[in-house]
């Protein structure tokens, strides 16, 4: 498993390798940030699968006990869709658009999930990390 700062590094690049590579570079990187969150609360990451995905289920872990926890379900299906969309249609003309809104959504969650290692309230109203980044200016 990759440290924070290297999954980090990975989701703010553009991945140099092909469309379907780099789908599943971005999937797996979310996988990653969640095994660091159950990890660091002395869970065991599963190996299941919910609705094929395994990134699923290690949310479904990791939001048991927390419900503030479920303001990344979205981010993570979005992130199975973006994937579905660039594996079934490798030809597609927007796969590009595609691949970058991955990313993004990958960037997203790591973003959520490392601010709730700082500050367990995140999430509770709405995922945005503002204080965070200001504290981080300071």
């Amino acid at each position: 498993m990759r440290t924070l700062a290297q999954i980090e590094f990975l989701v703010e690049q553009e991945a140099d390798s092909t469309p379907q590579a780099a789908a599943k570079l971005y999937l797996t990187l979310g996988e990653e940030v969640l095994e660091h969150w159950l990890t660091a609360h002395s869970h065991k990451p599963t190996q299941l699968k919910v609705e094929g995905f395994r990134l699923l289920a290690l949310h479904k872990q990791s939001s048991r006990g927390d419900p503030s926890f479920n303001a990344c379900r979205e981010t993570c299906r979005e992130l199975v869709y973006h994937y579905n969309l660039i594996i079934a249609t490798p030809d597609h003309p927007e796969i590009r658009t595609r691949l970058m809104m991955m990313r993004l959504v990958a960037s997203h969650l790591y973003y959520f999930v490392s601010g709730k290692m700082q500050n367990a309230q995140l999430g509770e109203f709405c995922c945005s990390s503002r204080d965070l980044r200001l504290e981080q200016a300071s």
